[in-house]
């Protein structure tokens, strides 16, 4: 009998219907995946030699908040919301800074809800926008900076650059009272230099000098990188989303009064961005930065490696973490060998509230109700925050991050577990979770943490050649 099947075509699997299945497509030029490398349940892995390009183009959800967010009624409510927030703190707060932040930026925000709802659709989120970071960020924050008011935090940056340049170490020897303490690591010295340098004199180097003008600054520009690395395309610049996110509640009463903690927020946005496009080396840079400003930032550092590894294999994994550590050591280990007993003191036991002077960090979060009840509660708030801690290590290496947003959730995760038991929390450090939360979604245009897989890869190996009878 003479065979009519063509040489090198493979029979199709599954019940004969009669028809000719054709060829699957070959991946055009140019491609950055490889048939046959495949992530579990998501299709071709990017190959990793490729760089710059995005492998994953944009598909959309069946939920846009987008088009929700784009409505007049909605952008009224947020308004009226963030309106009513802000006019609670000159009745209910008992810090200055914080109740006049209140009084300016209440009316602003209402008066961003009423052109939403008056101005063409064309010009009103724009406008709106710019009346809350106007009235909500650059007045309160002009005032408070000239006339040099600000949260202890600040004070305690900014006399840490002085410290650095003059005994070379960041930290008090033997701290008396709360504002003596240093809770941060030796990097966050670095946004107190400009007042090291030009001093107080005159209201320009009053401005300049400002910690919070560079925090807001750091804010700012790490969150222009994370966009465009996560951005599918370059269709516009992303003006509007972070004019919204700047003037919301969650990120302006921070900045304005205080701000110590949008640095960290920022790095840890464009380290998970710099991860997903496999830039290493910058990614180890970051990662070095952000765990050199303060301890809550070291989870990035796992989150992220594995990230890459999970991406594009053990190397590119191992580099970026390897110039994590290694950045990170540079910066440490002189702070570490000029007082280490002060490192301890100020930055691990300050914090936990282990040591006499207790720190003033003191939202009514779980942790800190149940440190009231003395040194039991303590215990139990410190037990609880490990156990978290270890159900999100748990979960982080059962299933390793796919994309930016997967590792920015994670992230987002374990450090709410942490600032909601620890003992001592404020409702101030849940920002760092949400932007994490909002911005890779805002920025990668996408909602679903699973990346999409595309339309033009081989999803499955080939078949093999079935040999001839």
């Amino acid at each position: 009998m003479v065979s009519t099947r063509t040489p090198g075509f493979s029979r199709p699997r599954g019940r004969f219907t009669g028809r000719t299945r054709a060829p699957a497509p070959a991946a055009p030029a140019g491609s950055t995946t490889r048939p046959g490398r495949l992530i579990r349940g998501l299709g071709p892995r990017p190959f990793p030699r490729q760089r710059g390009e995005n492998t994953f183009p944009p598909t959309p959800d069946r939920l846009n908040p987008a088009r929700l967010a784009a409505r007049r009624r909605v952008q009224f409510l947020g308004c009226l919301i963030a309106a009513g927030w802000a006019a609670a703190f000159p009745i209910v707060s008992d810090l200055p800074n914080q109740r006049l932040w209140g009084a300016i930026a209440a009316p602003a925000y209402a008066l961003a809800g009423l052109l939403c709802l008056t101005l063409p659709r064309r010009i009103a989120p724009r406008a709106a926008a710019a009346a809350a970071l106007i009235g909500a960020v650059l007045v309160p924050l002009a005032l408070l900076a000239l006339e040099g008011r600000h949260q202890s935090e600040v004070m305690v940056v900014e006399r840490s650059a002085h410290l650095l340049l003059t005994t070379g170490s960041p930290y008090l020897p033997h701290p008396v009272v709360v504002t003596d303490y240093n809770p941060y690591l030796p990097a966050m010295s670095l946004f107190g230099m400009p007042r090291a340098l030009v001093g107080s004199g005159g209201p320009v180097a009053q401005l300049v000098g400002d910690a919070r003008i560079w925090f807001a600054l750091a804010f700012v520009v790490c969150l222009l990188a994370s966009w465009r690395l996560l951005r599918p395309t370059r269709d516009r610049a992303p003006l509007l989303p972070l004019a919204v996110l700047t003037a919301s509640p969650l990120i302006a009463l921070a900045l304005v009064v205080g701000g110590v903690d949008l640095p960290l927020i920022g790095v840890c946005c464009l380290a998970m961005a710099l991860a997903e496009r496999d830039r290493t080396i910058g990614a180890g840079l970051v990662l070095a930065m952000a765990c050199t400003l303060k301890w809550t930032a070291w989870p990035a550092l796992p989150v992220a490696v594995l990230l890459l590894w999970r991406l594009y294999g053990r190397r590119p994994a191992a580099r970026a973490g390897l110039t994590a550590l290694g950045a990170s050591l540079v910066v440490m280990v002189p702070a570490a060998l000029a007082r280490a007993d002060a490192l301890r003191e100020q930055v691990v036991r300050f914090p936990l509230g282990l040591t006499a002077i207790q720190t003033p960090a003191g939202s009514p979060l779980p942790g800190k109700v149940l440190a009231g009840f003395g040194p039991t509660g303590h215990s139990v708030s410190l037990a609880l925050m490990t156990i978290g801690g270890l159900g999100v290590a748990i979960w982080l290496l059962a299933r390793p991050p796919v994309s930016a947003i997967a590792a920015a959730d994670l992230l987002a995760a374990g450090l709410a577990i942490a600032f909601m038991l620890a003992p001592a929390g404020r409702f101030g450090y849940l920002a760092l979770p949400a932007v994490l939360v909002i911005w890779p979604r805002l920025a990668a245009r996408r909602w679903s943490a699973r990346p999409p897989v595309p339309a033009n890869c081989l999803l499955a190996r080939p078949e093999p050649v079935l040999p001839r009878r």
